[in-house]
């Protein structure tokens, strides 16, 4: 609890910041979970996915730890609801990485050659959404020491900006990726199609979520 205690005597951001790196390991393991399946390494596969889930553990411990020790005494520079809130929202991208892992460890998955390549591209641009944000809650102490102005607050709302371009340019491939895959329905058993698309889904809600956090932050803005 002290630990925590004097995290927050810092700064509000830092334990916001010290969770966001837990998250980070867990979503950064998907690149590695899907070379695996790449490859039809199906048992380095279901150890990039133990991974995920053990860090998705730890993100959560640091998220209860921060929640139950809250100091309420303890002036803010933001709400307490808002503050919550933004931890919600970087847990939420802890827990999909986790649903990817396990939906792609549910059984052996083939790949085809026809939607191959868009779907590394689709990964990499939620991934590149998942990286914006956590530059935008990398910032937040820096902001804090600018009282949510001036140059750094602009900063950020120009990082937040890149957020949502990213999460659009996903949209666009992922309705290539649904068309692909459709096209591709009679190639693969039942089971499997549902599963890719289980799978596209919950990918694309890593940029998703990013965008809300980045808009989330950026109404905080807006607040001071």
């Amino acid at each position: 609890m002290r630990a925590i205690v004097n995290l927050f005597g810092r700064s509000p951001f830092v334990p916001l910041r010290q969770h966001m790196e837990k998250v980070a390991s867990c979503v950064h393991g998907l690149r590695a979970l899907f070379a695996a399946i790449y490859a039809a390494d199906f048992v380095k596969a279901l150890e990039v996915a133990e991974q995920i889930q053990t860090f998705e553990h730890e993100a959560d411990r640091t998220k209860n730890d921060i929640r139950n020790h809250l100091p309420k005494s303890l002036f803010l520079p933001i709400d307490r609801g808002q503050l919550l809130e933004i931890l919600s929202m970087q847990d939420r991208l802890a827990d999909r990485a986790e649903d990817i892992a396990v939906l792609c460890t549910l059984k052996d998955l083939p790949t085809l050659p026809a939607w191959k390549e868009d779907f590394q591209t689709f990964l990499n641009k939620n991934l590149e959404a998942f990286d914006e944000v956590l530059k935008i809650i990398e910032e937040l102490h820096d902001l804090l020491e600018s009282s949510f102005g001036g140059l750094e607050a602009e900063k950020v709302r120009s990082m937040v900006e890149q957020v949502a371009f990213k999460e659009h340019e996903a949209d666009l491939i992922q309705r290539k990726l649904l068309r692909d895959l459709f096209s591709s329905e009679a190639k693969l058993s039942m089971s499997d199609f549902y599963l890719w698309l289980k799978i596209f889904e919950a990918v694309s809600e890593i940029s998703n979520i990013s965008e809300a956090l980045a808009n989330r932050v950026r109404m905080t803005l807006e607040l001071k």
